[in-house]
């Protein structure tokens, strides 16, 4: 360890004897007591995080990004569109024909509602196509108009020997053309107007074959609901 200042008597006779100058000894005896290890000796605080070669890193820059906004709700499922005609199957839902009605009757509401007997010709058997392109033609010729939504019910079903299955429905009168230079309806039934149908089982399921008119025998609507 370095010898601090006064030097002794003897130390300085020495000193002089060797013809050093005093003001020469004190300087170096100075500079050799700032020397010696540069680590700390416990009279000045270390920073945390290192010694002496530990730079310090400047104020941490605020965040220039802008908070996210809120978060809104969950997006409305908008409503799906009302159907154009309601098939009610009755007490005939487990039977196969009258499902195949349930499935394709609406397409061909949809060409009674557009007027348009391409829809049943490209859809349906052609037997049916002809029973029903005339009396759609004849609505498009007149400016008759559909009033969805409508419904039909089925109100019976009867099997046919040839392999057809007969279904006997209920129409609304809502499910009728509307004459709109007459205001009236083109076939009045404000209880409901009876239809038969004959279906038959092709490679695409059961679908409407024929429509019978007129109508073997005659039943009543009257004692039917109708959603529509």
């Amino acid at each position: 360890m370095m010898r601090q200042f006064p030097l002794s008597l003897k130390e300085l006779s020495l000193v002089r004897g060797l013809g050093i100058p005093a003001l020469v000894l004190a300087c170096a005896l100075l500079l050799a007591g700032c020397g010696g290890s540069s680590q700390n000796r416990g009279t000045l605080p270390t920073p945390a995080g290192g010694g002496d070669d530990t730079s310090s890193t400047g104020a941490p820059t605020p965040s220039t990004s802008k908070p996210t906004s809120k978060p809104t709700g969950p997006a409305k499922t908008p409503a799906p569109p009302k159907a154009q005609i309601i098939v009610v199957p009755g007490n005939f839902a487990d039977n196969s024909a009258v499902q195949g009605l349930v499935k394709t009757y609406p397409v061909y509401f949809r060409a009674l509602v557009a007027r348009d007997e391409k829809i049943v010709r490209d859809y349906f058997p052609g037997f049916f196509y002809a029973d029903t392109a005339i009396g759609i033609n004849e609505a498009k010729r007149n400016g008759w108009v559909m009033k969805p939504p409508g419904s039909i019910v089925v109100v019976g079903v009867e099997p046919q020997s040839n392999g057809t299955v007969r279904l006997k429905t209920c129409r609304s009168q809502t499910s009728q053309y509307w004459n709109p230079k007459t205001h009236r309806w083109v076939k009045v039934a404000p209880k409901g107007g009876p239809e038969v149908y004959d279906m038959v089982e092709t490679g695409l399921g059961w679908m409407m074959y024929h429509l019978v008119n007129p109508i073997p025998k005659a039943y009543s609507c009257a004692g039917v609901r109708f959603p529509a």
